[in-house]
């Protein structure tokens, strides 16, 4: 969950997820629409389908057994070099590095760290001097309190604009500190570019308050709300259009425009609403749910507010 999220965020979600999947067995058993409905609204969904994979392969590739080594978590759906280490140190006290982004940061600065962290060689390199600061003496308590300390500092204190070096506990052997030139640790070159793209959204709705959702697709072209239940969406205004009964086009409320901001990505949500009295002529569509059954099921953040805000 903290990949990509803060710990604020996080910890909203946390208690009821551990409350709903206390095991492993429990969350491998569990339908992935259980575990995409309680992960709604924390984004990067591809997290809790690599979790519940994950689940799946500890309870029938490790008899149930959780791996208790950086490399072999390594072998789990969705646990990367750093993610593997951080739990090999935090819960065995195994002498490995993390490198995640705050951490990155943290070295850079401190052993003003030039290489371009774009290119893996050169962060390869750091991790090697990462793994050479490792303590090396009491480590089933060293390890765990080295790891968050780390962490903590680059989510606390090094900031990425406005690091608060007069508190930092490590200033008086930071290069970066030393030389006023903190601004110019981390370096990387590759910048990843901010696209848009426009989706539109038909909101179809009976009397009844029964409303149309469409699971997306785990597989294709648009990996955005992979395997999640969406509003049926469309590509264009046109394309909405001819999916919706000509003599029903009328009825047709559109919805002010919603911006939807994503990591690389600003989505921008057309809605248009309508009230069906045929819901067969839909049904290629998608499936017709209950107001009630449609907020339990896993519904990337934009709908769940779009359904929330018309009830």
């Amino acid at each position: 969950m903290l990949q990509q999220t803060q710990v604020s965020t996080v910890l909203s979600f946390y208690p009821q997820f551990l409350a709903k999947f206390p095991t492993i067995g429990a969350l491998a058993a569990a339908p992935l629409d259980d575990v995409l409905a309680l992960w709604s609204g924390m984004g990067y969904y591809t997290r809790a389908r690599n979790l519940h994979r994950a689940a799946n392969q500890v309870m029938h590739d490790f008899d149930g057994e959780f791996p208790k080594t950086a490399e072999a978590l390594e072998a789990l759906v969705g646990v990367g070099r750093s993610t593997a280490a951080a739990i090999a140190a935090f819960c065995y006290g195994e002498r490995v590095a993390i490198l995640d982004g705050n951490v990155k940061r943290v070295l850079a600065r401190v052993l003003a760290f030039d290489g371009d962290l774009a290119k893996a060689s050169e962060v390869n390199l750091l991790w090697d001097k990462a793994t050479k600061l490792l303590p090396t003496k009491n480590l089933k308590t060293a390890m765990p309190a080295y790891t968050q300390a780390l962490m903590d500092m680059g989510a606390t204190l090094c900031h990425a604009r406005t690091p608060d070096c007069v508190r930092c506990p490590v200033a008086s052997i930071c290069e970066a500190n030393a030389n006023k030139a903190y601004e110019a640790y981390p370096v990387k070159t590759k910048k990843l570019k901010r696209s848009t793209e426009s989706i539109w959204l038909l909101y179809a709705t009976t009397k009844q308050g029964d409303v149309l959702l469409q699971r997306r697709p785990l597989d294709g072209a648009s990996k955005v709300w992979a395997g999640l239940y969406s509003l049926p969406p469309f590509a264009s205004e046109a394309a909405l259009l001819a999916a919706v009964p000509s003599s029903a086009h009328k009825k047709l409320h559109f919805v002010p425009v919603l911006k939807h901001v994503l990591t690389h990505k600003d989505l921008w949500l057309h809605t248009v609403h309508f009230e069906s009295t045929a819901r067969s002529k839909l049904v290629t569509l998608g499936t017709w749910h209950s107001s009630a059954k449609a907020l339990q099921l896993g519904l990337p953040a934009p709908i769940r507010k779009i359904l929330e805000t018309a009830q």
